[in-house]
């Protein structure tokens, strides 16, 4: 089959003739028969819906309802995390070394005015 494109206009009115002519011949057969006209281009067949058993819902539902009952049951406690802890001597080493920190900075500004 050549490209419709490179085809000429007469050319493409002879084409469009002989289809014209074979879809009404088709129909005279048809007639003769008693069989339906076969379709010139076949429908494309429908898109199956993919269907789920109603026991299979059923098992979704109860395992969401089974999901919703742990978040909103009250005797169910968010796991609280322990807090970390310093010790005294910790706290005093960086306290001091916050206050070393600031002294040498205030000392730089005092020096620069």
């Amino acid at each position: 089959m050549s490209n419709l494109l490179s085809l000429t206009s007469a050319q493409l009115k002879h084409a469009a003739d002989i289809k014209d002519k074979i879809s009404a011949l088709e129909k005279e057969l048809a007639s003769i028969l008693g069989s339906p006209a076969p379709a010139s281009t076949p429908a494309p067949a429908p898109k199956m819906k993919s269907k789920m058993s109603a026991a299979a819902r059923a098992k979704i539902a109860a395992a969401q309802k089974a999901r919703w009952a742990k978040v909103k049951t009250p005797a169910a406690k968010p796991v609280v995390k322990k807090k970390s802890t310093m010790s005294a001597a910790g706290r005093a080493k960086i306290s001091a070394a916050a206050k070393a920190r600031w002294a040498k900075v205030k000392a730089a500004g005092k020096k620069s005015l």
